[in-house]
């Protein structure tokens, strides 16, 4: 999932779906080898190793975690609807106002949002981290309270990872926006048949939320588009992109 319009980038969005017949870490390695930078996710298991330094070579490690403080605050938030508990409501407050600042600075350059975070956001990360310190050393370890406590606690690096470069997200939501439809499709549909229907499916989802991102009506974009593909060169296939058939379109009507 790219989507840099946060930090006022003019790139458009786009989305790709990749399928695999299951949850194996070695097809997130396949996805992302050769890729460098920060990896936005969840704290699925099997991109651990892209975050680790070549033992062997002591080549660094090729993506940096940035972890998701919206995974974060779901899990005290299911003890806080569980339980009432005083201590996660308070939790979830401090949340709560990191993520106004975020509201605040959305579409501001890099280097103003960064400098929004060190000021308004480090101040009340101290006082949440010293507030989750404080409680897990009072309440049972075994409890619900505790584990969401020490889910923040223990991925404290990655999550604070986003204050200091303003091309960072506070959350993995836009993945997670993402995603959607395939959950819902698995309710409505059950099964994509085989792994070739998986392959497929992941090519429509491609197309479909991609044209979404960009304001595009994907029925409208595929249906121009497939009736005029096989006349269009293939050195200009790039034309047919949504933004750009967004923007050819537009130009059309106005003429």
């Amino acid at each position: 999932m790219r989507d840099e319009r946060p930090y006022g980038s003019t790139a458009p969005p786009a989305a790709f779906y990749l399928y695999s017949p299951d949850r194996k870490a070695e097809r997130a390695h396949a996805l992302l080898k050769g890729c460098r930078g920060h990896l936005h996710a969840d704290a699925y298991a099997g991109f651990a190793r892209l975050y680790e330094a070549d033992p062997h070579t002591g080549a660094p490690a090729p993506l940096m975690e940035v972890a998701c403080w919206a995974h974060a605050r779901r899990k005290i938030y299911e003890v806080h609807v569980e339980t009432k508990s005083p201590a996660a409501a308070q939790a979830l407050e401090m949340i709560a106002r990191l993520f106004a600042i975020e509201a605040d600075i959305k579409g501001k350059p890099p280097a103003d949002r960064a400098a929004a975070r060190r000021a308004k956001a480090l101040p009340i990360l101290a006082e949440l981290r010293a507030f989750l310190d404080e409680r897990m050393a009072k309440v049972s370890g075994k409890s619900n309270l505790a584990g969401a406590f020490r889910y923040a606690a223990s991925r404290w690096t990655a999550l604070t990872r986003y204050i200091d470069d303003g091309r960072l997200e506070m959350s993995n939501n836009a993945a997670e926006r993402a995603i959607r439809p395939l959950a819902l499709g698995r309710k409505n549909y059950l099964f994509a048949g085989s792994d070739e229907g998986g392959r497929r499916a992941a090519i429509l989802y491609t197309l479909i939320e991609t044209a979404r991102l960009n304001g595009v009506d994907p029925e409208a974009w595929l249906a121009d588009t497939i009736g005029r593909i096989a006349d269009h060169p293939i050195t200009k296939i790039d034309e047919l992109l949504p933004w750009k058939w967004s923007q050819a379109a537009s130009q059309a009507i106005a003429a």
